[in-house]
């Protein structure tokens, strides 16, 4: 946004901000046509041909053929150039979405083809569908997705200025205990190796950086103890922590009391709640701070899973290789809602893996509630970093984002420059989240059984985070993913 900083130290690093925002908008049609004057040379073109043959037709003294021949020409003329610009404008399309180096990604749809299976898609649930359908049944698939680029919100790249890679849509961390999943993303050959990682997070609260999960350290910072043990750790955590009314926690504020107590409650998770979600924790779901970590120990890591790791080319890369078979088309920059009568003739089966109150917005059903990030980018340019850690979250009222990501932490990459991004939650953009709130979660069950007839009916079974308007982690999407492949095959996900 053309805002600028300087530090004055060392070879005096530039900062540069700018606001990124990923709307709900469809990738625009107008940026997949010719441009104005070409568009007018062929209408110009066309216009002299077939006033040719009209005027011969008109002023001909030749028998009657021969005027047929005439029209024929004309029409024949009008043909060859609506295929060229047509073909044109393919062209064209094509040079604005990301491949990813593959062979059988478009911009468009041929319509003169159909499938066994449409995933409507190209994130984790969606591609996880195509690549067991196309490889365990042998079954042809159509993956089609709005946005320009596959991988969903997992989608990276390689940013031009800095050579640093990093996350379109906010760091993505696999990690998991199913085995399920972790045999799933290590059985493809030629996928890239997926590489340990540890993710660690710190957090600025009262202007000190601290452990994230609540550990020791954690707590003698924030309010001057000098605990050492795990049981001294349990001991203050057992006089803080409040025991939910009845037995029951009845929102996401009885449930984080029952876990961290009153004081950290305060400290960190009351405004973080606020910002990430913009209702009061007594107003959300217990299960949003049923996640809450707390480390009675030194341990610093974000995750105590078993498998921690991140994919050593980048999730486009993986991604890539499993859509890569002769058996799955992926379409890009194509709204499923715009071809959806033509989609529900052509293809068998449907797995819909979008917002679940936008298939069904006919039904007179109000809509659903979601977040969305707000990006802002950061740029430094010889200053190696900008912060201490790659995740550094700001979980108090004094700012209004809610952490700030570098990418050039992860995997410990090599640039003399550097690249990061403030997140801000916001309700508008695209879906990321839905919003567990009661009345939100009411309002879905009877999505649910909208969801269940169509299935009985069409064939189009619902998958994933936004179908199912439940949060999933990146391993619990894999896992759903391989489930309703069971459930429609009968055959097992896995071998």
């Amino acid at each position: 946004m053309g805002v600028r900083e300087r530090r004055a130290t060392g070879m005096q690093p530039t900062l540069q901000t700018s606001r990124v925002r990923v709307s709900r908008q469809r990738f625009s049609a107008d940026a997949h046509v010719a441009t104005s004057s070409e568009r007018a040379r062929h209408r110009s073109l066309g216009h002299r041909l077939r006033l040719i043959f009209v005027r011969a037709y008109y002023s001909s003294r030749l028998r009657r053929h021969w005027r047929l021949v005439g029209l024929l020409g004309a029409l024949a003329i009008s043909i060859l150039l609506a295929t060229w610009s047509w073909a044109l404008r393919s062209s064209r399309a094509e040079q604005r979405i990301d491949t990813g180096g593959l062979g059988n990604v478009k911009a468009s749809l041929d319509y003169t083809k159909t499938y066994d299976v449409c995933a409507i898609g190209a994130g984790l649930s969606g591609t996880v569908l195509a690549e067991r359908f196309a490889n365990v049944l042998n079954q042809s698939v159509l993956v089609l997705d709005q946005r320009w680029h596959f991988g969903g919100n997992c989608y990276d790249y390689v940013d031009e200025r800095s050579g640093v890679r990093v996350n379109k849509y906010g760091a993505h961390l696999f990690h998991t205990n199913s085995d399920l999943a972790w045999r799933y993303i290590n059985m493809h050959k030629a996928a890239p190796r997926w590489r340990r990682w540890d993710h660690r997070v710190k957090g600025v609260v009262d202007g000190k950086l601290v452990p994230i999960p609540v550990n020791i350290l954690t707590v003698n910072t924030l309010f001057g103890l000098h605990l050492q043990t795990d049981e001294e750790m349990r001991s203050w955590l057992n006089e803080t922590q409040r025991t939910c009314p009845e037995g029951h926690c009845r929102n996401a504020e009885d449930m984080a009391l029952s876990r961290v107590g009153d004081k950290l409650f305060e400290a960190i998770f009351r405004h973080y709640t606020r910002k990430q979600w913009n209702k009061e924790p007594r107003d959300l779901d217990a299960q949003v701070t049923a996640r809450i970590p707390v480390r009675a120990s030194h341990d610093e890591r974000y995750f105590s899973d078993r498998y921690q790791v991140l994919p050593e080319q980048g999730y486009t890369a993986w991604f890539a290789a499993l859509l890569n078979h002769s058996n799955i088309d992926v379409v890009l920059s194509t709204d499923f809602f715009d071809e959806r009568e033509h989609l529900l003739n052509a293809c068998d089966v449907i797995a819909y893996t979008g917002p679940i109150d936008r298939y069904f917005e006919a039904s007179g059903l109000e809509e659903l509630e979601y977040r969305s990030i707000d990006f802002v980018e950061e740029r430094c340019s010889n200053c190696g970093y900008m912060q201490p850690n790659s995740v550094v979250n700001y979980p108090g009222p004094e700012v209004a984002f809610t952490r700030r990501v570098e990418y050039k932490h992860f995997l410990h990459q090599k640039s003399p420059h550097s690249v990061a991004f403030r997140e801000y939650s916001t309700a508008d953009g695209e879906p990321y989240y839905p919003v567990p709130s009661r009345r939100n979660l009411a309002l879905y069950e009877k999505y649910r059984e909208l969801a269940a007839e169509e299935e009985r009916a069409s064939n189009v079974y619902f998958v994933g985070r936004l179908a199912n308007y439940r949060y999933f982690n990146m391993d619990a999407a894999i896992v759903n993913a391989l489930d309703v492949f069971a459930k429609i095959t009968g055959e097992r996900a896995l071998p």
